[in-house]
């Protein structure tokens, strides 16, 4: 059957709806129908739309606007705002007329109300060029700012907006029926096609426009108001103390010089003044706090000296935290001087925590292997110090790159960048990874530990520490010898802790007087001495004649013995020594003393001999003569 042109007609405007993503029921129009119409053309919501978007925008709290299309992006911003501007008035207004000076708990219900809506209307925004440590105050004056703008300016109207009303959530699947981005007439405002992250697909203002709101709002803040608000809240919201709600003693500020309320920069001068007595008591205090330490006793005990450090950087903390609640709460410092002071106790806050991980690591070590009964042969504690404060490192590091990303740094670029850099840093620091590495080898082949006695080639000393870059040897004069682990690595290493026997070697000298029974009975009775000992190993011990000299009959006693350290065998080694003295004078015999004989005679001296030879030749021929 043929069709009628009107039902041609019909049909048409069917399917031009249908892919437009409006119901096919709109086609007929009813009086409810031609009166949303009539309202959305007029830039404002019909009632029934209001109370919708009423009941899923302002009194559920967690649920986000709804930004499936440029329309209900721009409604859900609007319809927020506008909750927004009456919760406010109504809070001020009924505060103001008080003399109270807290509000009530209905009022803080309210302004409580305030703060998730106006956070609720920044979700419309794309800030991924804000850092997160500023979002959130930022994100409340681009909101404030961009509801000045619109009001300044020609109203849009909503049915001209591509896309279905708020509250529709038609668009959810990323329709391609939608224009990638849509601009607010007259303005550079657009709202755009996110293509990436979770909101894939959804309608945000986009970050250029973000960037552009307090630039425009600059510019069209000096036109009327096209809209009844009756005054601009955001010059209220940055110009007055307060979280939202002008505290009381704000009046004392209006009341004045006039010159305090006057504006530079974007604050007032009563905010810059506040701000600058705040920093010079900051001052103040840090430098007291420093002058204190300075002078206070340090401990020996390494515990309360790790306790004594944690300290600062939890001052640092909370001090660094009050200070931002000071200027974001109650002076309510905004701009561009806001970002500079949340960036600023950002990183002094993060910088202080990683500072504060590290000394909890490190006091939980301290707390290890203080109470570990037999630290030093089941616990290598120098290694565990180093391998701790390695671990300490890497956490606090850790922690201070999370803060890092919380001030806008991107870390993984920071990261790219420290493997660029890397050889040039390892080039520049080649004595101190040479140091590192020397260390790994003395830990490595288990040369020398904390507590033992060694010998390296001229020096000596007991091992005190070793780190990642020196070790500490306490010499037997008590002075403290540091040397690079490269250094110590290279030398000649004696270890006389690590001996597993100690030997026993001494030579007795025992007297020529005595006889050779005499001195085969000692020499037996101190093998059997020895061989009594249990910490004398029999296989090595042996007693032997072995010559003789100047003065004495020399007998060896050779041995090696066990003992758990040097001094245990010293205390062996003389009870032993004592031992055997008695056998030598129980046997008959004594120790020699060097001694030597002397022979004496009276010298006449050679004159005396060469005159008595004379008178024997002379009378010698005189007797044969005669």
């Amino acid at each position: 059957m043929p069709q009628s042109p009107r039902a041609v007609l019909v049909l048409v405007l069917a399917l031009l709806i249908a892919l437009a993503g409006a119901p096919v029921s709109a086609l007929s129009q009813t009086p409810d129908s031609n009166r949303i119409l009539s309202e959305e053309r007029s830039g404002s919501l019909a009632p029934d739309r209001v109370e919708i978007a009423r009941n899923y925008l302002r009194d559920n709290p967690i649920s986000p606007p709804d930004t499936t299309s440029p329309r209900a992006t721009l409604e859900s911003f609007v319809f927020i705002m506008n909750e927004v501007n009456t919760l406010w008035k109504s809070i001020r207004t009924s505060y103001g007329n008080s003399n109270r000076f807290f509000l009530t708990n209905e009022e803080r219900t309210q302004q409580l109300l305030v703060r998730a809506l106006l956070g609720k209307a920044a979700q419309t925004f794309d800030l991924s060029e804000i850092p997160v440590t500023s979002r959130e105050n930022a994100s409340i004056e681009i909101a404030l700012q961009l509801q000045e703008i619109l009001d300044r300016i020609p109203k849009p109207v909503f049915a001209e907006v591509p896309g279905a009303r708020a509250g529709s959530f038609l668009n959810t699947g990323g329709k391609t029926d939608l224009p990638d981005l849509w601009t607010v007439p007259g303005t550079s405002i657009s709202i755009l096609r996110q293509e990436t992250g979770e909101l894939r697909g959804h309608y945000l203002f986009s970050r250029k426009s973000v960037a552009r709101i307090p630039e425009d709002y600059a510019i069209v803040r000096a036109l009327p108001l096209q809209a009844d608000r009756g005054e601009d809240l955001f010059e209220h919201y940055i110009y007055t103390p307060g979280n939202l709600i002008a505290p009381i003693w704000y009046d004392i500020i209006q009341a004045g010089p006039e010159w305090l309320n006057r504006h530079f920069a974007d604050q007032a001068y009563w905010q810059w003044l506040a701000l600058f007595i705040l920093l010079l008591l900051y001052a103040v205090a840090f430098g007291l706090y420093i002058r204190w330490r300075k002078w206070r006793a340090v401990s020996v005990d390494e515990r309360k000296r790790i306790l004594q450090s944690i300290v600062t950087p939890v001052l640092v903390v909370v001090a660094a935290n009050f200070f931002r609640f000071l200027c974001e709460d109650q002076i309510n410092i905004t701009g561009t001087t806001l970002v500079a002071v949340a960036t600023t106790t950002t990183a002094i806050i993060w910088s202080a925590a990683a500072w504060l991980v590290y000394q909890v690591l490190q006091l939980l070590y301290v707390g290890v292997v203080s109470t570990s009964s037999n630290a030093q042969e089941g616990l290598d504690a120098s290694l565990l110090r180093t391998g701790i404060r390695v671990f300490s490192l890497a956490v606090a590091l850790v922690v201070l790159g999370y803060g890092a990303t919380q001030i806008g740094i991107p870390i993984y670029g920071v990261i790219a960048g420290l493997g660029v850099g890397g050889l040039a840093i390892a080039l520049a620091a080649q004595p101190t990874i040479e140091n590192l590495i020397g260390g790994i080898i003395l830990y490595a082949d288990r040369m020398v530990r904390v507590g033992e006695y060694c010998q390296f080639d001229e020096l000596a000393g007991t091992v005190e520490s070793i780190g990642i870059r020196s070790t500490r040897i306490r010499a037997l004069d008590r002075t403290l010898i540091t040397i690079a682990n490269a250094d110590l690595a290279k030398r000649k290493i004696i270890n006389f802790s690590q001996r597993d026997q100690f030997h026993f070697r001494h030579q007795l000298p025992l007297r020529y007087e005595t006889a050779p029974d005499v001195l085969k009975t000692v020499m037996a009775s101190i093998r059997s001495y020895l061989a009594g000992r249990d910490k004398v190993l029999a296989e090595t011990s042996r007693v032997r004649m072995i010559g003789y000299t100047d003065c004495a009959v020399s007998i060896e006693v050779y041995a090696y013995a066990l003992a758990p350290s040097y001094g245990d065998f010293l205390e062996m080694q003389e009870e032993m020594l004592f031992d055997i003295r008695a056998i030598v004078e129980d046997g008959g015999s004594q120790f020699a003393l060097p001694s030597s004989t002397v022979y004496l005679s009276r010298d006449t001296g050679i004159a005396r001999k060469n005159a008595n030879g004379r008178e024997a030749s002379a009378d010698g021929p005189d007797t044969r003569a005669a």
